[in-house]
């Protein structure tokens, strides 16, 4: 007795050993021996596999043979916590029912590709093996409801979902309460892969006909999901007990497969407890040990299947406790658990600035529910952000910050989309039907067009003030890139404008409302601030006339208008283009009549002398000036250059090579310049271009330059300091002359 005492607890303190080795590599080499002691080891009811093995080693290490005689291990002996028990016939006899069945060829072949093809993240396994738990328990949920409450195993067990990680043994398993499975169902729904047994439950409840949808809730559809646990695991055991008593007649069941050519079917032994339902051990491969970690399958649990409609209990701690209110009615979810749910699903401490509840039946299936951040990254010099809404399937993750559902101008909006119509890959991992997809899409950008214009409409305080000053950066990229929204979009637009209060804006069909019947164009004039925008020698001709300029203060907004083209039938037209007929040439004959021959003298030069002045412009600064010709358009200015290329633009291309490291190759183009031959400086100029040569080609220069800065097009004023001291020198010795005499 002191003897066989001796050897159990030299047994016991090399248990942490054995385990160690167990997940350094060395279970195929000790397998035989675990086979043989798997009945003799209970720890509450789970064997050797299932449990965490608490004892420490103390003293020196041993030989593991002498500690491996299964002869003395079948002896009758309990020591903390561990019990062991001799082979009973019981024990016996269903070993000798255990049942040995190879897949067929091809399923062999399916297995291989479903193990390591068809799913592009190892992590995925979680998901699928939720679901089908999930779908065990809606299955059951619904029998209960129907006409078979009395058969139920258990019927007061509460319906979830348990998973169990075992670092020691390198082991993850997923237990339900669902209906389980009895051998025929193993045989057919484990032995064959594509099986569904999901669908086929949905289509033999539609043949019952009785009066409730069994569709609902239920996950699967293709019968591979299950497979995928050979991703992770070397061996996989399948452990069931059937919920109703017809089902239930022998016993709980075992089955056990490599994932390799064959499987196992056999009763569950008496030493390990399976209540109704299905456990699911998954044994780890050593490259995936990762997975028996408890932090990371919580990370991976919340990713996917943090909705799913059962409590899912981590070691006994419940992760899902956020409701997928997406799929509630609107009016059934209060404001706390929509600020609860955006705080969540956007990994944020702001509350949303508004929230898009959205659902339809055609022509999808549409649950969506989107959020408004009171501030996007962007501005903030973060980088690009990355689209930001999931699309899912029955509350089950499929694809995680989808670039497909919405376009990349709404990547700032928060939240889900739950489609039950989408056809989706075999793996679930994203839609399969790009069709259907774009059909979605539209559906859900106009839904938020819509609502955007809607508080356009009936809280223009709210949009203009809190979201049109946020986010209009990017419904200007709509406008740009969405073509087939541009209009709509375009109506969400506002801009001020030369009769709006400095810092009010107006919107497109706020400006269209204030202008004349017979007036067909849109102006509106590009310039870096209000202030330079009023003084813009561009905006005098249309001060005059009395008509209303937008002004557009960024390279974006000019590009807006550029490719917006029209408005509501009307033309939108830059404010520097040179032929643009503000209809006053009238009002300058007028003005022209009533001035006497000294005064026109003095003023203002003839037809003749302008031309000829031109001409001499032109061939002076030929370098840089295509043409020259006179305009009515100015008053107090004394030239412009016309039908230019966007400042802002200009500006902005030449960012972009820059930081491409390619070298500048905007270099400005010649320049078309319209004078004002009513200006004292150009009547001026042309009368001393052949006394003063030298010193009337330093003035046109000059004159030119000023044209290139009140365009925005002047790269580098610091080209112009030589000339102006020429200038101011002269200035400074004309005015000695003078006080000298």
């Amino acid at each position: 007795k002191i003897i066989l005492i001796k050897h159990i607890l030299d047994t016991i303190h090399f248990l942490p050993q054995i385990n160690m080795l167990l997940r350094s590599g060395a279970r195929k080499v000790i397998s035989q021996q675990r086979r043989l002691v798997a009945s003799t080891r209970t720890l509450s009811g789970t064997n050797v596999d299932d449990r965490s093995h608490n004892s420490k080693s103390v003293g020196k290490s041993r030989p593991l043979q002498a500690h491996l005689d299964t002869s003395l291990l079948q002896k009758s002996f309990r020591f903390s916590n561990v019990s062991t028990r001799s082979f009973s016939s019981d024990a016996v006899d269903k070993e000798a029912k255990k049942e040995s069945l190879e897949f067929k060829a091809e399923t062999r072949q399916l297995l291989d590709i479903v193990t390591h093809s068809l799913y592009t993240e190892k992590e995925v396994f979680l998901r699928e093996l939720i679901s089908n738990a999930s779908d065990a328990l809606e299955k059951l949920r619904h029998l209960q409801s129907t006409t078979q409450v009395s058969d139920c195993q258990d019927p007061e067990v509460p319906l979830e979902i348990r998973i169990e990680t075992d670092e020691v043994n390198g082991t993850i398993s997923i237990s339900d309460t669902g209906i389980g499975m009895n051998r025929q169902e193993m045989i057919d729904h484990l032995g064959t892969i594509a099986k569904s047994g999901s669908k086929a439950f949905i289509t033999e409840m539609a043949q019952k006909g009785d009066g409730l949808d069994a569709s609902r809730g239920i996950i699967g559809k293709f019968g591979v999901g299950f497979y995928s646990a050979f991703m992770v695991g070397d061996k996989v055991e399948f452990r069931s007990k059937p919920a109703f008593n017809k089902d239930n007649a022998a016993g709980p069941l075992i089955w056990s497969s490599d994932g390799i050519g064959s499987y196992d079917i056999s009763s569950l032994s008496d030493d390990i407890r399976q209540n109704r339902g299905a456990t699911l051990v998954i044994h780890l491969k050593d490259d995936q040990l990762e997975y028996a970690d408890e932090k990371r399958v919580e990370t991976v649990l919340k990713k996917y299947s943090n909705f799913v409609n059962f409590p899912i209990l981590l070691n006994g701690n419940r992760l899902n406790t956020i409701n997928a209110i997406w799929a509630d009615e609107p009016k059934t979810v209060s404001d706390e658990d929509y600020s609860e749910f955006y705080k969540y699903i956007a990994n944020a401490f702001d509350e949303p600035l508004e929230k898009i509840h959205y659902r339809a039946d055609a022509p999808l299936d549409i649950k969506a529910l989107f959020f408004i951040p009171s501030f996007h990254s962007e501005k903030y010099g973060m980088g690009r952000m990355e689209p930001s809404v999931s699309l899912y399937s029955r509350k089950v993750m499929i694809e995680a910050k989808s670039p497909n559902i919405l376009p990349e101008w709404m990547r700032f909006i928060k939240g889900v989309v739950d489609s039950e119509d989408l056809p989706l890959s075999v793996s679930r991992e994203k839609a399969q039907d790009s069709a259907l997809i774009a059909k979605l899409r539209k559906a859900l950008t106009r839904k938020f067009i819509n609502h955007m214009t809607t508080m356009a409409r009936k809280d223009p305080e709210k949009y203009k003030d809190e979201f049109y000053k946020e986010y209009s950066f990017f419904l200007k990229e709509g406008v740009c890139q969405d073509y087939e929204f541009q209009e709509p979009l375009s109506k969400l637009l506002y801009y001020e404008t030369s009769k709006t209060m400095n810092g009010e804006i107006s919107s497109l069909e706020d400006y269209l409302s204030r202008c004349t019947p017979d007036q067909k164009e849109i102006y509106y004039l590009c310039a870096p601030s209000r202030e330079l925008a009023i003084q813009s020698p561009y905006l005098e001709a249309f001060e005059k006339a009395g008509k209303e300029v937008i002004f557009v203060y960024s390279a974006i907004d000019d590009f807006v208008m550029a490719n917006l083209e029209k408005f509501q039938g009307r033309k939108i037209v830059s404010a520097e283009k040179g032929d643009i007929d503000l209809g006053n040439k009238d009002d300058e004959v007028d003005e022209d009549e009533n001035e006497t021959g000294d005064d026109k003298t003095k003023k203002r030069l003839n037809k003749e002398e302008a031309d000829e002045f031109c001409a001499w412009f032109q061939v002076t600064l030929n370098d840089k000036v295509s043409t020259c010709k006179t305009t009515n358009r100015l008053a107090s200015s004394p030239a412009v250059v016309t039908d230019n290329e966007s400042g802002a633009m200009r500006r902005m291309m030449q960012m972009v090579e820059t930081q491409e490291g390619g070298p500048d190759s905007t270099q400005l183009p010649k320049q078309q310049v319209e004078i004002n031959p009513k200006h004292p400086m150009i009547a001026g100029l042309y009368a001393i271009r052949e006394k003063e040569p030298a010193l009337a080609k330093i003035l046109a220069e000059q004159v030119f330059d000023n044209c290139l800065i009140a365009a925005g097009l002047l790269d580098d004023g610091r080209s112009m300091l030589g000339r102006l001291n020429d200038i101011l020198l002269c200035v400074v010795n004309d005015a000695s002359s003078n006080a000298t005499k």
